[in-house]
């Protein structure tokens, strides 16, 4: 029986367009690839592993035409709306007080900030949880099998009764091999709100 259900956030509740940010990104950059020296740093800061100020003065040493505006604006591309009906499926779902609500996500700062700014209802949102883990405060992040037992021993939870949903296959891989429901979401085609209709047979 699930007791308690974990979410990812991106692309679960607010929308991403993540092909469209990359795009923006080797556009803006002239570039055709990341380096692995960016992608080093860009899982570094999402880890909050380095600050907000030494990932901007990273991006501006190598990419000196960009201000920093422009280089935050082209990192927080990929974040678009977050429609409020997920908001309100959430909110129905705490009042029922059926679950334990979590949410983990490779959040950094520069994208949680941005949400804060110009989501609205952000701390209606965050409210909804029993816990609310972003991987820059937390220093561990998907799909590190790390960041899984953290969340398991944090809450005193048992695996077989926790179903995490997110839209990417690779930490839903690493939340199963744990014992760990998954919903390994489509955006395209699946919503959250939808959850025990496409999920009935967990519930």
């Amino acid at each position: 029986m699930i007791k308690t259900i974990i979410f990812d956030f991106g692309n679960v509740f607010i929308n991403l367009d993540i092909e469209g940010a990359i795009k923006h990104t080797f556009n803006e950059f002239k570039i055709d690839g990341l380096s692995e020296e960016m992608i080093g740093f860009n899982s570094f800061y999402e880890q909050g592993l380095i600050s907000t100020e030494e990932f901007i003065e990273f991006y501006s040493e190598n990419f000196p035409d960009l201000s920093s505006d422009e280089l935050i604006a082209i990192w927080n591309f990929m974040l678009k709306d977050f429609p409020e009906y997920r908001l309100d499926f959430l909110k129905e779902l705490k009042a029922s007080s059926k679950y334990k609500l979590i949410l983990l996500s490779n959040t950094n700062e520069l994208h949680i900030n941005w949400i804060k700014h110009r989501v609205p209802f952000f701390d209606t949102f965050k409210n909804c949880f029993d816990a609310f883990y972003l991987s820059h405060e937390i220093n561990l992040r998907k799909p590190n099998q790390d960041i899984f037992d953290f969340v398991l021993n944090e809450n005193k939870l048992k695996a077989n009764e926790c179903l995490f949903i997110d839209d990417n296959a690779a930490n839903c891989e690493a939340a199963k091999s744990l014992g760990i429901e998954t919903w390994h979401l489509n955006p395209e085609t699946e919503d959250v709100s939808n959850l025990f209709k496409t999920k009935s047979n967990l519930f």
